[in-house]
């Protein structure tokens, strides 16, 4: 059992969400929060629906994932509508208890002195965890930080529902052994004046203290394995395919700038349905810009398609692009647009609230969309991707910025005030 480096007694930390695998922001700032953990001295567990760490710290419960059937059928039952049946009740106190007897075991098993509940009490997909999250903490005392990702009213289609008693109740909770965690200063913001609870803002992060890694043998073929010619640029769209990204503005940028390119689009349309993805192919056809949607031979590792197609990942994608498009109506914070910076990528990025609040007043140099696709923007875009030595001075002063503000020291320095209020033993005199 691991000890804590300060005073020698167990402190073990459990992470709780619907899933911690693949490349979510949840699933990757989780794995950033947890190695640091691990580096003070304490074992991290984590409980979820669908887990990818070591199969000795999981705890994996199926109806924990928000896709599980009962959890979905729920979800859709209950928002969208005003008013609920009574039975609809009874299967959301029947799920609740399931779920809570199950993080009482996994508080036992794992003797859990910290909860770390990541996004399950933000955003209710599902909404029988969120609660027995809530009443565990409560009926235990058990200390926990809640780390926010997105917020049910960050979201339109959660606004009308019928459970808001229990949205008031566990979304998020105001109960005395929580401390809450924020990524940005609106959510910072709109959690006190809607709750009275303050807050803690944490920013997503990348290391900054280490570049990335040169491109090795098995990713230097990314060009060739995506079609793209030589003296083709490559653009590259980081994201899932939904409509909140806001894909017809890259697709209409594309278009406008005149020169031959493809446009890669990294990740499928995930839980969101496809309808938005077939909107986005037939804009692509309309503007005649050549699309390409590559989520089967991108993944969180490398390995190879049953077809035999070598699968890349994310790190090994960027090095090779001119571009990032990044031109979202709405982010909780923005990865894409960090990793774009750590790899040193020009990036295009419409002025989303939170780039505009937290991101925009740090001096990064980037292409900015205002909503829509100007001449400027064009302009400004063709002489980037033209002009390597303004090009390099642009990604260099952005790096720099982004040492500065969100680096791994940035997060390292709030998790130990964290730590340091939840455990007496990590004040030093």
């Amino acid at each position: 059992m691991a000890k804590c480096k300060s005073c020698g007694k167990p402190h073990n930390i459990g992470f709780v969400s619907t899933r911690f695998a693949g490349t979510d922001g949840v699933s990757l700032e989780t794995e950033k929060w947890a190695d640091f953990f691990e580096s003070l001295g304490f074992a991290c567990y984590y409980f979820a629906g669908e887990i990818d760490r070591p199969p000795e710290k999981s705890y994996v419960l199926k109806k924990a994932h928000f896709k599980h059937p009962e959890i979905r059928n729920i979800y859709q039952t209950c928002f969208g509508s005003r008013v609920r049946k009574r039975s609809t009740t009874r299967r959301i106190c029947k799920l609740k208890e399931y779920l809570k007897d199950h993080l009482y075991e996994f508080i036992k098993q794992f003797d859990i002195s910290l909860l770390v509940p990541e996004n399950s009490l933000a955003i209710p997909l599902n909404l029988p965890l969120g609660i027995a999250i809530a009443e565990v903490i409560s009926e235990t005392g058990i200390l926990a930080i809640a780390h926010h990702h997105d917020f049910f009213w960050e979201r339109q289609h959660f606004l009308t529902n019928s459970v808001w008693e229990y949205l008031n109740m566990a979304f998020p909770p105001h109960l005395p052994t929580i401390y809450h965690v924020v990524i940005n200063s609106s959510q910072d913001n709109q959690l006190s004046l809607r709750t009275g609870i303050s807050a803690t803002i944490v920013p997503n992060v990348m290391d900054f203290a280490n570049p990335p890694a040169p491109v090795d043998d098995y990713a230097s073929d990314v060009r060739e394995a995506l079609g793209i010619d030589e003296d083709e640029l490559f653009i590259l769209q980081p994201t899932r395919v939904v409509k909140r990204k806001g894909i017809e503005h890259a697709i209409e940028l594309v278009h406008r700038l005149g020169m031959k390119a493809k446009l890669v689009i990294s990740h499928a349309s995930s839980d969101e349905g496809y309808d938005y993805e077939q909107r986005v192919r037939e804009y692509s056809n309309l503007m005649k810009v050549n699309t390409y949607f590559v989520s089967d031979i991108i993944n969180e590792r490398r390995g190879y398609t049953k077809s035999g197609k070598k699968i890349y990942t994310l790190e090994d994608i960027y090095p090779h692009a001119d571009l990032v498009t990044y031109p979202s109506n709405f982010e909780g914070f923005g990865n894409a647009f960090l990793e774009a910076i750590y790899f040193s990528r020009p990036i295009v990025v419409n002025t989303y609230s939170i780039y505009s609040i937290d991101i925009k007043p740090k001096g990064f140099d980037v292409i900015e969309l205002d909503g829509y696709v100007t001449q400027e923007a064009v302009r400004r875009t063709r002489t980037i991707l033209r002009n390597q030595k303004l090009r390099e001075k642009m990604v260099n002063k952005n790096y720099e910025i982004g040492r500065r503000y969100f680096s791994y020291d940035v997060l390292h320095q709030k998790l130990k005030n964290l730590i340091a209020s939840c455990f007496t033993c990590m004040v030093k005199p």
